[in-house]
């Protein structure tokens, strides 16, 4: 995988992560939404201004868009909100659970 196909896809994977739309984040950067798909794509280069600017919306550290496919970047913010979403599910299913169990006639 190339270097552009390597950025792409974490760009991507950070902006999810934050849960930001494509629209979003090209809004809060200026740029158009194509041209953060082409580069989420790995099909054009992002400038090392639009870097920093990418990486201050994403909070995160330039160097992680670099990182390969075995390894992610996460900070304690981002482990923070996965902790609190992984939470969240939980509770979320033991509350069907709970519904399914109750509401059934036994």
């Amino acid at each position: 995988m190339n270097v552009k196909c390597i950025f792409g896809k974490n760009l991507k994977n950070y902006r999810k992560i934050k849960k930001l739309s494509q629209e979003q984040l090209s809004e809060n950067v200026d740029i158009t939404v194509k041209h953060l798909s082409e580069i989420e794509r790995g099909i054009v280069f992002a400038s090392a201004g639009l870097m920093e600017k990418l990486a201050k919306n994403l909070d995160i550290p330039i160097f992680a868009f670099f990182l390969t496919d075995n390894s992610i970047y996460y900070d304690n913010i981002m482990l923070e909100r996965i902790e609190k979403e992984i939470i969240n599910n939980i509770e979320h299913t033991m509350e069907n659970i709970k519904k399914g169990v109750f509401d059934k006639p036994l």
